[in-house]
């Protein structure tokens, strides 16, 4: 079979790999029915994380399982699954206490496994799942073929814009803005209008991504960033500021254009992976009673809740990928997002 390995800056390929085989009897072996290449693969890709060797890439996918160990219970031969961007058990205690992505077991795709084994990426035709019964999500039948673009971002970029708007505590009636206009981003506008918002400033400079965030729920747009980005939040607040600020980027500029977003009193969620030192200002926080919380989001357990409403078409988060690609021209499915020519990609095998 063939799988993307990443071998450096700007170094994507579609190589032959073996075939992926059932090692513990935890496993399952999942056949890809779509993926996709998140901002997130850009760090590497860009070299920003550096990359020592060749390895496999991607941590977005949805299949149908062709096979399972035999201590797998929870899903079987030709369901169709989602599968999160963290591997988990779903049984320790802080599967227990819903952060999955700091499973005491788990793991993360295209790395080293906890099983001693390493582990696939899910920009390939198929792999290895470990620890199948806490980490996959089976559906009951199969998938609407039209809904497969919005079940695949229940593995991540759904479930994470979901994460910042529970974080920064997001409630009916909030003044609330978005920091970030990638899929992410949007996602989060999508989740604060699904849980009531009153008006959501989306900060975006592009066109096209201004206007998906409207069709998700956007009241207002800023354009500008800094002092000047934080003046047109007051200004659009009756100079009060936001309740929430969602920030979705990571650096230490989109940190600090949250806080400053932010009324006294109000809340910061975060889920941008941080790069380029992001700091926290303790000093505002302290003074202004701003709170903050985030960090890699649990997507698999915000599945139940999310997946109804994309069943029955109240949101439509897939609308996030604006090109699709078969699988062997991944490279060309990042060089469109490095480039800002696509929000999302969308790839099937």
């Amino acid at each position: 079979m063939k799988a993307t390995l990443i071998y450096g800056p700007h170094d994507i390929r579609f190589e032959n790999v073996p075939d992926p085989q059932i090692k513990l009897p935890t496993d399952a072996i999942v056949r890809v029915v779509a993926s996709c290449v998140c901002g997130s693969d850009l760090w590497p890709y860009r070299g920003v994380t550096p990359t020592s060797e060749p390895h496999p890439i991607g941590h977005e996918f949805v299949g149908v399982v062709e096979e399972v160990g035999s201590e797998v219970s929870k899903v079987k031969r030709g369901d169709f699954v989602i599968a999160p961007f963290a591997i988990s058990d779903g049984t320790c205690a802080h599967c227990r206490n819903g952060i999955t992505t700091s499973c005491a077991h788990g793991g993360w795709w295209g790395s080293s496994g906890a099983d001693g084994f390493p582990t696939d990426g899910g920009q390939a035709e198929a792999l290895r799942v470990p620890l199948a019964d806490g980490t996959l999500f089976p559906l009951t039948g199969q998938a609407d073929a039209a809904l497969i673009p919005s079940l695949l971002t229940l593995s991540d970029v759904m479930g994470t814009g979901h994460h910042v708007a529970l974080s920064a505590r997001v409630k009916q009636g909030d003044r609330v803005v978005v920091v970030g206009d990638g899929a992410v981003g949007l996602c989060a506008v999508l989740a604060a209008k699904r849980l009531g918002a009153n008006q959501i400033i989306a900060m975006s400079r592009h066109p096209q991504r201004q206007a998906l965030a409207r069709d998700f729920g956007a009241t207002d747009i800023i354009t500008e960033r800094g002092e000047e980005g934080a003046e047109r939040v007051r200004e659009l607040t009756r100079g009060v500021g936001a309740d929430a600020v969602l920030e979705c980027v990571g650096t230490k500029e989109s940190m600090q254009q949250a806080f400053d977003a932010a009324r006294p009193g109000g809340r910061v969620g975060f889920v941008g992976v941080p790069h380029g030192g992001p700091e926290a200002p303790i000093s505002q926080m302290f003074y202004s009673n701003i709170g903050l919380a985030g960090g890699a989001a649990p997507a698999r357990v915000y599945m139940p809740d999310l997946l109804p409403d994309v069943l029955e078409g109240r949101i439509e988060p897939g609308r996030v990928f604006d090109l699709e690609l078969p699988l062997s021209q991944v490279a060309d499915a990042y060089s469109a997002m490095d480039e800002r020519r696509a929000i999302k990609v969308l790839l099937r095998p």
